[in-house]
C-alpha cells in the first residue's frame, strides 16, 4: 500500500471534505484514503482527536470504514488532547467497548428527535416551553426512561444502547437531552449533582434542571437542594453550575468501573478506571503552572 507525506494544503483539503454527506465524496475519500495507506490513518486520527463536533465525527467514521481505527487509542489520544466536545466523547466512549457503533444511525436518530420538536414548538417559545416539548419527544413518544429495576446495567450507560433499548441512567438520559437541545438551538448545560445527573436551564429570571432520569421533570433551585439533603449532603451554590464536558465524560467513565464491577467484568472495569486516571492525570498536567 502506498503512503506517501500528504502537504498541508491536501490535509486542508481533505478535511474540508470530511463532513460532505454526498454518496460519491464519501466513496471518492474511501478510495482515496485506502491508497494514502498509514498517512490517512494519521490524518484522520489528528482530526478525530482534535477537531471537535460533526468533523471529528465524520473522521471516526472513516477510520471505522477503513479498519484503520483502534477505538481505545482513539479514546485515549481524545482524552489527552483536552479538545472535549460532548458528543465526539461519547461517541468515543462507546466505541471503546462497541467498535461497530453505528455513528451514522446514532446521529440520525438524534436528528429525528429534534427535527420532531422543532415541529412541534410555538414561536417564541421560552426555555421551559421548549424542554417541556423535548420532554414529550423522549418520554412520551420515543419512551426513554430510567432503568430503576436495573441501574447497574453497564449497557445503561453507552447510548447506543440507550437507544435501542430505551432504558439509561441519569447521566446517558441528560446527554441525550443535550444533544437534542444542542440541534434545536437550545443552550442548556449538563449539571453533575451530588448523587445525581440533572440538566440545567439558565434563564435571566434564575435556572431550572430537568431530571431525564424522571421523564424529565422539571425542578427549582430548592428542589435539588432538597434532594441533595436528603443524601445527608450541605448543598452548595456550586452544586447548581455547569459541568465541563471533561467532568461529564470522567463521570461517566467512574459510572462504569463501578458497573462492570457489579456485572463481574473485570476487564471492562479495569480499562475505564484507567480512563478515569488519564483524565485527571491530564488536567492536572495542564493545570499546573
Amino acid at each position: 500500500m502506498e503512503s506517501r507525506k500528504l502537504t498541508p494544503a491536501e490535509k486542508t483539503a481533505l478535511t474540508a471534505l470530511l463532513d460532505d454527506p454526498a454518496p460519491a465524496v464519501r466513496q471518492s475519500l474511501l478510495t482515496h484514503f485506502t491508497s494514502l495507506g498509514d498517512e490517512a490513518r494519521a490524518l484522520l486520527q489528528d482530526v478525530a482527536r482534535s477537531a471537535g463536533g460533526a468533523t471529528a465525527v465524520s473522521a471516526t467514521w472513516y477510520l471505522r470504514e477503513l479498519k484503520f481505527s483502534d477505538p481505545i487509542a482513539e479514546f485515549r489520544g481524545f482524552i489527552q488532547s483536552m479538545n472535549y466536545e460532548l458528543e465526539t466523547g461519547v461517541i468515543l466512549l462507546n466505541r471503546t467497548v462497541n467498535p461497530a457503533f453505528d455513528i451514522a444511525a446514532f446521529s440520525t436518530q438524534l436528528d429525528a428527535f429534534a427535527a420532531r420538536v422543532v415541529k412541534l414548538l410555538p414561536k417564541a417559545a421560552t426555555m421551559r416551553a421548549q424542554c417541556k416539548i423535548i420532554n414529550r419527544v423522549l418520554f412520551e413518544e420515543y419512551g426513554l426512561r430510567g432503568n430503576s429495576d436495573h441501574f447497574a446495567d453497564p449497557r445503561n450507560s453507552f447510548l447506543d444502547q440507550v437507544l435501542e433499548r430505551r432504558l439509561g441512567i441519569p447521566i446517558s438520559l441528560s446527554i441525550i437531552y443535550l444533544l437534542v437541545a444542542q440541534r434545536v438551538g437550545l443552550e442548556l448545560e449538563a449539571v453533575g449533582v451530588p448523587g445525581h445527573f440533572l440538566v440545567g436551564g439558565y434563564e435571566p429570571e434564575g435556572p431550572f434542571f430537568v431530571d431525564a432520569f424522571n421523564a424529565g421533570m422539571l425542578l427549582a433551585p430548592e428542589d435539588v437542594f432538597e434532594r441533595i439533603r436528603a443524601l445527608n449532603h450541605t448543598p452548595q451554590l456550586a452544586d447548581l453550575a455547569p459541568t465541563p464536558v471533561r467532568e461529564v465524560l470522567c463521570r461517566m467513565c467512574r459510572n462504569l468501573v463501578n458497573h462492570f464491577t457489579v456485572a463481574d467484568d473485570p476487564v471492562h472495569a479495569k480499562l475505564f478506571a484507567e480512563f478515569v486516571t488519564e483524565f485527571e492525570t491530564t488536567y492536572e498536567r495542564h493545570a499546573s503552572p
